[in-house]
C-alpha cells in the first residue's frame, strides 16, 4: 500500500486527455498524489520537432488539458533527460508514470531516462495509451514483421484477440503540493508572432472536449455510408479525428468500441469494418516505423535508392506548395492544407501522386511540407503514406499506381463543389470543364496552365519505374 502522502509525476506527452489514460489512472489508483507535467523536448526531437501547424494545435490542446487538471499542469521546455530528474528531486517524487510513444527518437530517450531513474531508485511505469496492438506483438509465423497491410491487419491484428476495453478515470484527481513554479503554456513559445492560424482556430476545437464532440458528430452523421462516401471531398463523410488521435485527446480504444456500438445500432457493419480498417492503417504506419526506424528518410524498398528524381525543382515545388499547379483538385487540396492545416485523405493521395510521379520530385520534399503544414502531422503516418504513394514503401504492388487527377476529380468531386470552395478563380467554370479548365472555350485568365502534361508525364514515370524495376 502506497503512503497517501507520496508523490508521483504523471508525464503527459501524446496522451492529452483524462479518459482512458492508463498512466494517469494507474498513478491515481495506486494512491499517489500527482504532479502533472508536460515537456516540449525539441532537443531530442531534432529535425522532427513539430511543424508550425502542429505547434498551434499543441498550444490549444495543452490549454484545454491544463483546465481539466485544475490548472495544475507544469510546463517545461528543453531536454527531458535533464529536466525530469531535476524536477523529481525538487518535488521529492518517488515514481513517474507515462504512456509510451513510438518514434525512434522518443524510444531512445525514454529508454535512457528509464535506466537513469531506476539507477537512482525511482520507480518508472509505462503504458500503452495510443495503440490497439503493440508493434512487437504482431509478427508473421516466421517471427519477422509484416510489410503488407491486409495480412498484417486481418490475420495479425484481428487474430490477436479482442480489443481491450477503455478505462474510465473514476478516481478523483489528487494533486501534490507544488514545490516548483508551474510555468505556463506561453513559456513553450509554440505560437508565432504573426497569427496566420486564425482560420484554423475557427475550424478546429483542439482538446479532449473537442475530440469528444467530433467523434459523436461523426458516429451520428458520418459513419453510415462511410465506405463509399469517405472518398468524396465534397461531402462530410470522413471523421476528421486524425489530429485528435495524434495528440491523444481521444483514446483509439474508446473510438474503436464506440464506433462498434454505433455501427451495429445503425446496421452499418460494412461501413464499420471499413472505418476500423482505417484505424488499422494508422496502427500499421506506427508498426512500420517501429520495425524500420529509417522509414522517414530511407526507401523501404531499396531498389528505389537509385531512382533519378528531378533536380533544380524549386520553382515547380513552390507552385505545388501554393496550389498553383493548374490542376484544379490538386490546387484545391494544397490550398485547403494551407488554410485549415488538414486535407481530405483522397486528395492527399492525389496531390502526392502528382508531385512524385508526374512532376518527378522526391517524396521526402512532399513529406517535409506536410510535416510543417498538417495539424495531424504524425511521423509514422506521414512517412508511410508518402512512401506508399511513391511506390517505395510497404505495399504488395505499387508499381502502376499513378493517380490521374482529372479522372479522380470527375469521380469524387463530380460537380466541382470541393474545387470551387478552395479555388475561387474557377467558380464560374462550367461543370464540364471544372477539372480541365484549360479545355474550356474561354479558360480563366487568372488561373495557371497545367504544370505538366498528365499523359506525357505518366508515360515518363512508368518508363522510369520500369528501369528501376529492371535494375533491382
Amino acid at each position: 500500500m502506497v503512503d497517501k502522502n507520496k508523490t508521483a509525476i504523471v508525464w503527459f506527452r501524446q496522451d492529452l486527455r483524462l479518459d482512458d489514460n492508463p498512466a494517469l489512472i494507474a498513478a491515481l489508483k495506486a494512491g499517489y498524489k500527482i504532479i502533472p507535467l508536460f515537456i516540449l523536448d525539441d532537443v531530442h526531437a531534432g529535425q522532427w520537432a513539430r511543424g508550425g501547424a502542429s505547434r498551434w494545435w499543441l498550444h490549444e490542446s495543452l490549454q484545454a488539458l491544463n483546465s481539466s487538471l485544475d490548472n495544475a499542469l507544469i510546463f517545461r521546455k528543453g531536454d527531458a533527460l535533464t529536466l525530469i530528474p531535476e524536477l523529481m528531486a525538487s518535488c521529492e517524487a518517488e515514481a513517474i508514470f507515462w504512456n509510451r510513444c513510438y518514434e525512434p527518437w522518443r524510444i531512445k530517450r525514454d529508454t535512457d531516462l528509464k535506466a537513469l531513474l531506476q539507477d537512482g531508485g525511482i520507480q518508472t511505469h509505462s503504458f500503452n495509451a495510443s495503440l490497439l496492438w503493440e508493434p512487437w506483438e504482431i509478427k508473421k509465423a516466421d517471427g519477422t514483421p509484416y510489410k503488407v497491410f491486409t495480412p498484417y491487419y486481418r490475420k495479425g491484428c484481428l487474430g490477436a484477440g479482442a480489443i481491450a476495453a477503455p478505462l474510465a478515470c473514476e478516481t478523483p484527481l489528487r494533486f501534490a503540493d507544488q514545490k516548483v513554479e508551474r510555468g505556463s503554456v506561453d513559456d513553450l513559445e509554440l505560437l508565432p508572432a504573426i497569427k496566420w492560424y486564425n482560420e484554423m482556430a475557427e475550424i478546429w476545437e483542439p482538446g479532449e472536449q473537442g475530440a469528444q464532440k467530433r467523434k459523436d458528430a461523426f458516429l451520428e452523421d458520418g459513419l453510415k455510408g462511410y465506405k463509399e462516401k469517405r472518398n468524396r471531398p465534397d461531402q462530410n463523410h470522413v471523421s476528421r479525428l486524425s489530429p485528435h488521435l495524434h495528440y491523444g485527446e481521444i483514446s483509439v480504444r474508446r473510438l474503436w468500441h464506440d464506433a462498434s456500438a454505433s455501427g451495429h445500432a445503425q446496421n452499418a457493419e460494412t461501413d464499420l469494418d471499413c472505418f476500423h480498417s482505417e484505424l488499422g492503417w494508422r496502427e500499421f504506419s506506427t508498426y512500420l516505423l517501429y520495425h524500420f526506424n529509417d522509414l522517414p528518410w530511407e526507401n523501404l524498398n531499396p531498389r528505389f535508392n537509385n531512382f533519378e528524381w528531378l533536380e533544380n525543382e524549386s520553382d515547380a515545388l513552390e507552385r505545388w506548395r501554393r496550389g498553383r499547379t493548374g490542376i484544379p483538385i490538386v490546387d484545391a487540396g494544397m490550398r485547403q492544407l494551407w488554410r485549415e492545416g488538414w486535407m481530405h485523405n483522397r486528395v492527399r493521395m492525389i496531390v502526392a501522386s502528382l508531385l512524385v510521379k508526374n512532376m518527378g520530385i522526391h517524396w521526402r520534399k512532399g513529406a517535409v511540407w506536410f510535416w510543417d503544414t498538417l495539424v495531424d502531422a504524425d511521423l509514422a503516418s506521414n512517412s508511410a503514406s508518402w512512401q506508399w504513394v511513391a511506390g517505395s514503401g510497404a505495399d504488395a504492388a505499387p508499381y502502376f499506381r499513378i493517380f490521374n487527377p482529372v479522372t479522380q476529380g470527375v469521380k469524387f468531386d463530380p460537380e466541382g463543389l470541393y474545387v470551387r470552395r478552395y479555388v475561387p478563380e474557377l467558380e464560374r467554370v462550367d461543370n464540364k470543364y471544372i477539372h480541365e479548365p484549360w479545355k474550356a472555350p474561354l479558360p480563366p485568365k487568372d488561373y495557371p496552365s497545367p504544370i505538366v502534361d498528365l499523359k506525357t508525364s505518366r508515360k515518363a514515370a512508368l518508363e522510369a519505374y520500369a528501369q528501376t524495376k529492371e535494375g533491382a
